[in-house]
């Protein structure tokens, strides 16, 4: 068995910005927290996410918005690339951990590897937003059904991976809904 941690980022006050965490809580509502899968929802707190990891996961999805300049509320599951601290110059290390208090998902991956706990499989699932710079709560019309969309990506996630572990996992393709 794989333990898989489903995390939802985003900041609810700016719009489709809070996409991963109105898709994290849809996901919460049809399932239950187990020793095996873990889903939370972290807002914009990557630290948060970077703690969770510290009890050892075999894969993590995370759930945001981000701006691929595809259409609104279009769906997109990557892999993650997560460069390794150790590489960059010092001013550059300086530079990154000078303020976590505001960490976006990239900054708490980088910092989970230099760490130690980044899963070996990471996974971005986002979703492309339509308005993220005005305050405001709520999600746009195809952002908000695009969290259905999400949510069947990540059940079929959850349920592959525990069939299959990370290893098997990794080779097979995920259906796009």
């Amino acid at each position: 068995m794989s333990r898989l941690l489903v995390a939802g980022m985003g900041n609810v006050l700016r719009g489709d910005d809070g996409f991963g965490v109105e898709a994290a809580k849809r996901l919460a509502t049809l399932h239950s927290n187990g020793p095996d899968i873990r889903v939370i929802e972290v807002g914009i707190g990557g630290i948060h996410l970077v703690q969770e990891l510290m009890e050892g996961y075999d894969m993590l999805v995370v759930i945001d918005a981000v701006d691929r300049g595809s259409s609104p509320g279009t769906i997109h599951l990557l892999q993650a690339e997560v460069p390794d601290l150790a590489e960059w110059a010092d001013n550059e290390r300086a530079d990154f951990l000078a303020d976590m208090h505001y960490t976006t998902p990239s900054k708490a991956l980088v910092l989970a590897r230099a760490l130690g706990v980044l899963p070996p499989v990471v996974y971005i699932l986002g979703c492309q937003p339509a308005e993220t710079d005005a305050v405001g709560i709520g999600l746009t019309n195809p952002v908000a059904d695009a969290v259905a969309k999400a949510v069947d990506v990540v059940r079929e996630i959850m349920q592959r991976s525990q069939e299959q572990g990370v290893d098997g996992y990794r080779s097979s393709s995920v259906g796009m809904a």
